[in-house]
């Protein structure tokens, strides 16, 4: 995984790769506080700690780092480390989604496909899955297939229904 080189290489002579990483977070550098975060929500040699995961996706996350904007975004939608807040959720999706995070596109389509934390706006749902799913974001192509099943803003055409799930790599055979 990418994660563990990452770390294995911040570790300087004498420290070990978590104190390599922390001091490299604390000093304020974003990927180091996003995978720090990731190393706290995944219980990655630390104990498991979603609001310490929260606290540094948080840090890298006001500076920019989609990655953990979208993190983020995930523990407000789930209510880990935090009160489940959907506009909050909304809000670091969003920031995401912009910065062309296809997992926070994908999300911030079911936000708005069910009204959470935004008002219900299917076409606002199908842009954002449309955005993911021409990045290959499996879950997305199948929402974006779901949506023309539908007839949900877009036409309902089975057809295209049916190419965005056979697209999807979690289709499981549908044809």
């Amino acid at each position: 995984m990418v994660l563990a080189g990452v770390v294995a290489g911040l570790a300087c002579q004498g420290e070990t790769a978590l104190e390599g990483l922390t001091i490299r977070a604390e000093q304020g550098h974003a990927n180091a506080q996003y995978n720090l975060g990731l190393m706290y929500y995944e219980g990655r040699d630390v104990p498991e700690d979603d609001a310490e995961a929260v606290k540094w996706f948080r840090m890298a996350a006001e500076q920019g780092v989609a990655r953990a904007q979208s993190q983020l975004g995930f523990m407000y939608d789930t209510g880990e480390g935090v009160p489940q807040d959907y506009a909050e959720a909304v809000k670091w999706y969003r920031m995401a989604a912009e910065q062309g995070d296809a997992d926070a596109q994908n999300n911030l389509g079911v936000r708005y496909a069910q009204g959470q934390g935004v008002p219900q706006d299917y076409a606002e749902a199908v842009k954002w899955y449309r955005l993911a799913a021409e990045q290959g974001h499996a879950h997305a192509q199948h929402n974006l297939g779901f949506m023309y099943d539908k007839g949900k803003v877009v036409p309902q055409n089975y057809a295209e229904a049916i190419k965005c799930r056979r697209d999807s790599p979690d289709s499981q055979g549908v044809r």
